[in-house]
């Protein structure tokens, strides 16, 4: 009797079967067609960064006459190492850290606390300002306007040139303005009841809960400020201090382009000339340099990009 008990208590295992799905021919077509296509695709972007880094260290007589394609040779890294012998690389790229760092800084801060501001009713002329600011994403006078007005303000020749302009960025405020509609209202409403002011709720509340879309405007603003040589060759004539790392080798990829053309002209000897072109080495390091910093960063920031890009598109 006991035993016939002992076996009803042992609990029942069922075997659940594997529902497999079965592929048909044009499946297995499709999956072969996708992969191929987005694994080349990945090659076609990974290149261009493989073919400049694999230049950089190979034999610089050897990248000087075109023979580095897919395979390094020679490998050194000497190129790196007597990148400080280069005159005043090391300035530019001070240049182009600090306006990056502090333009990113004062661009999130204020595109925060404006995108928060426009979400407010109470605010006079909120429309009007929103309005007014969407419009200039559309408009804008041109480069010899903008030159004069740069002039006239006295930010030519000067660091400041390179912070100020880019403090309101009306496409960033949009998505932050969108991201804080999307956080509960009653949060808010709780602090006012406590007695908190519009800056405090802004400070302990909204600047926390808003650092995905923070993040994401940090990384449109750093890659902008970084990559940018126009303001360098416009508003810094009188400043070669001043120049950013990508206006420097803006000014090599020049020096050679024009060396060459002399050369095809016959106005320059072949050995000036391949004594000039061993430059491309140097051209090709700094341009690995430049770019070094935001695939760096990129992916420590992808998650909150992507978290913050797509809450920002939610309702506009």
């Amino acid at each position: 009797m006991s035993i016939a008990l002992k076996e009803e208590k042992k609990p029942r295992l069922y075997r659940v079967k594997k529902r497999g799905f079965k592929r048909t021919p044009g499946d297995i077509v499709f999956n072969i067609l996708n992969y191929t296509f987005f694994i080349s695709f990945t090659l076609i972007c990974i290149f261009p960064f493989y073919y400049l880094f694999i230049n950089t260290i190979s034999d610089n007589e050897l990248v000087r006459t075109g023979q580095i394609n897919f395979i390094p040779r020679g490998i050194h890294f000497n190129n790196y190492l007597m990148l400080s012998n280069v005159n005043d690389l090391g300035t530019s790229a001070l240049v182009s850290v600090a306006r990056t760092v502090i333009g990113t800084a004062f661009m999130v801060f204020a595109s925060a606390f404006v995108g928060y501001l426009v979400t407010k009713k109470e605010m006079w002329g909120r429309k009007f300002v929103y309005r007014f600011m969407i419009v200039t994403m559309y408009f804008n006078a041109g480069l010899i306007p903008w030159y004069l007005n740069m002039s006239m303000l006295g930010l030519t020749n000067t660091f400041w040139a390179y912070v100020i302009p880019g403090i309101v960025a009306p496409f960033n405020i949009i998505l932050v303005k969108t991201y804080i509609e999307s956080i509960p209202a009653e949060l808010e409403e709780s602090a006012f009841i406590d007695g908190a002011g519009h800056f405090t709720i802004f400070r302990k509340i909204i600047w926390p809960l808003s650092k995905p879309i923070l993040a994401t405007i940090a990384v449109f603003g750093a890659v902008g400020h970084w990559n940018n040589f126009v303001d360098s060759m416009i508003l810094m004539s009188n400043k070669p201090q001043l120049y950013t790392l990508q206006y420097r080798l803006y000014i090599y990829l020049q020096t050679s382009n024009n060396l060459a053309e002399l050369m095809r002209g016959g106005k320059i000897s072949e050995a000036a000339l391949n004594a000039a072109l061993n430059a491309r080495t140097v051209k090709l390091t700094v341009a690995m340099i430049t770019i070094l910093p935001i695939i760096l960063v990129y992916p420590f920031m992808s998650r909150y990009f992507e978290k913050g890009i797509m809450i920002g598109a939610i309702k506009g």
